[in-house]
């Protein structure tokens, strides 16, 4: 098993930054995929009020607890300040969804004590793991 894998069997915590409230979207698919299968999401997005009938906050650090993964829905040019603020609020972990890159922030969180996942994704992941429901 990777550590990918193993980040997603252990966390119990996920933030999903840049969450749509449109369905269509892929970051509103996993946040919902997240939910049905146990783990808290918390739903991060500053243009968004209610997402999945919950509430949306506009930063990882204005979250009501540390979480175990910071889930990335964000283009590569706008990681840097997503990783600042995980890395701000005490996240183990960002996970970059499939399509996203950011070697220097990846550097930075690697830096801070962060494990890193990039260009993949953790609906995938978790479905790998065999852990979702039939």
């Amino acid at each position: 098993m990777d550590r990918a894998m193993e980040l997603m069997r252990d966390a119990k915590t996920i933030a999903v930054v840049g969450v749509s409230s449109r369905p269509e979207r892929d970051s509103h698919d996993v946040a919902r995929y997240l939910l049905e299968h146990g783990y808290t999401v918390y739903m991060v997005n500053p243009t968004e009020q209610e997402v999945l009938g919950r509430p949306v906050y506009a930063s990882v650090s204005e979250l009501p607890e540390a979480v175990d993964i910071v889930d990335i829905f964000r283009r590569p040019e706008h990681v840097g300040p997503v990783v600042a603020d995980a890395i701000a609020a005490g996240a183990k972990a960002v996970w970059m969804q499939l399509g996203i890159v950011n070697e220097a922030a990846a550097a930075e969180a690697r830096a801070a004590g962060l494990e890193v996942v990039m260009d993949r994704c953790t609906k995938i992941e978790h479905r790998r793991l065999g852990l979702a429901a039939g």
